[in-house]
């Protein structure tokens, strides 16, 4: 009894959960690779909001205990390319840039819980680093969308969406200015929560609130609510679109993740 004694009390210990909770799941990046394929899809391509990157599995690995998204200004050729295409998908011959998106979709989904994801962003000019979590069923906005980190053009935003049509949005944006303590704030790591429950959502930055939704209020048109289902996480750094412009910004950037961790409550 004396090996297994010891063995277990030179492991690494985690910070414990928060009271009344316990740890339903988590990605603490400790082995140095590609991301653990039981745990993340990745997005490829040019997927959303006209932004300009190209998203590549090579441009996510974990190293020194993070998962590291890495943006690059490289051009890439699009293998969907028609000129005569009026999809913007297609109709671009190359991509300027690219990153990676990583997300739990089929793989791992929650009904309410605390969200906590540690991590550090880039503060620069075109860049649009996220962590958010959408619903597993019906399309979007009617699946429910939470964003419980993004940054762009100066602005950290917490938001969620949900309806029809171009989506009805609860959306709090701070500036960056008033968020960030010193100039090397951006150069630390941060805490981002979700607390979801089946009456809120609350989100923190390093434990501030920074916006809080009522599901009672979070209904469809037809009645669904999507904050009452499943949802699974995404983590991504966007270039451009609604990023602003990176032509002046030094490349390559780092979006780094020091864990993810999913706790439910007890009982």
């Amino acid at each position: 009894m004396i090996v297994p004694f010891l063995f277990l009390a030179t492991q690494p210990q985690e910070d414990p959960a928060p009271p009344g909770y316990h740890l339903a799941w988590s990605d603490e990046f400790n082995r140095d690779g590609a991301p653990d394929p039981a745990n993340w899809h990745f997005e490829q391509g040019f997927v959303r909001n006209r932004e300009l990157q190209w998203y590549q599995p090579q441009n996510a690995t974990v190293r020194h205990g993070s998962l590291v998204i890495e943006g690059r200004r490289e051009r890439v050729p699009n293998p969907n390319y028609d000129p005569a295409s009026s999809d913007w998908q297609k109709n671009r011959q190359y991509a300027d840039y690219t990153s990676a998106c990583v997300e739990t979709r089929g793989l791992h989904e929650w009904l309410y819980g605390r969200f906590e994801v540690r991590a550090r962003i880039s503060a620069q000019p075109g860049l649009w680093p996220a962590i958010w979590t959408l619903g597993v069923s019906k399309p979007w906005p009617s699946n429910g969308e939470v964003d419980i980190l993004e940054y762009y053009q100066n602005m950290i935003l917490a938001n969620t969406a949900y309806g029809v049509g171009g989506g009805t949005w609860h959306t709090v944006k701070t500036p960056y200015d008033q968020i960030a303590t010193d100039k090397d704030w951006d150069r630390k790591f941060h805490v981002w929560r979700m607390d979801w429950d089946e009456n809120w959502i609350r989100l923190y930055l390093d434990d501030r609130l920074l916006n809080e939704t009522d599901v009672s209020k979070t209904v469809n048109p037809d009645g669904f609510n999507p904050f009452h289902q499943p949802q699974f996480l995404l983590l991504n750094l966007a270039i451009g679109s609604t990023g602003g412009d990176p032509s002046k910004t030094r490349f390559p950037t780092k979006y780094e993740i020091d864990y993810v961790r999913v706790y439910q409550q007890d009982g």
